[in-house]
């Protein structure tokens, strides 16, 4: 879809407004099954089948934009956001490439799945100290947060949703903090 978005935007300047909703819709249920699962093993409550907003304790939102730069969809994406990328393969892990049999010319190795990363790492620690404890990690729990709200700027940024170009800010907590106004102070 954003591919069909990407043309969109080059040629019009606009994000159709029914494959934005829908690809909201879709990121946000991303996050609420990544919030039960283990992005966040933040509760115990099933995520609904829905890319409606609800009264889930997770949630996402992406604030529709009139007009987006057609300019900028050409590089946003790969070339402005590889700072990015790589905070992001830090904290939710990537894939990794590899050669098995390296000797063998019958087998070129292949795409490995996901090595994890620190948002796994941290949830694992986080889920034992549950079992033993009964509790939460509080702090464990803020960063990884932090860290989740992170990736899902960046990809509604790489995803071309917005122009605005994600923080280096890691918002931790159970509220993400305003954005600064870029207006000068009286």
């Amino acid at each position: 879809m954003t591919v069909i978005a990407f043309f969109a935007i080059l040629f019009t300047g606009r994000y159709p407004r029914g494959l934005f909703d829908f690809n909201v819709g879709v990121v946000r249920w991303t996050w609420r099954v990544g919030f039960y699962t283990f992005d966040a093993n933040g509760t115990d409550r099933y995520p609904p089948f829905t890319l409606a907003p609800t009264d889930y304790p997770a949630s996402l939102d992406v604030e529709y934009p009139e007009t987006l730069s057609r300019g900028l969809v050409l590089v946003k994406w790969w070339l402005l956001a590889l700072p990015h990328y790589a905070v992001v393969s830090v904290f939710a892990g990537g894939g990794t490439w590899f050669a098995a049999n390296a000797g063998d010319s019958r087998d070129y190795g292949g795409w490995s799945g996901g090595t994890g990363g620190l948002i796994l790492l941290l949830v694992v620690f986080g889920v034992v100290a549950l079992l033993f404890s009964g509790r939460y990690p509080l702090g464990i729990f803020d960063f990884v947060i932090g860290m989740n709200r992170w990736c899902f700027r960046v990809l509604a940024y790489a995803a071309l949703m917005t122009d605005r170009y994600p923080p280096f800010r890691l918002d931790q907590g159970q509220t993400e903090a305003a954005a600064p106004t870029t207006e000068p102070a009286p």
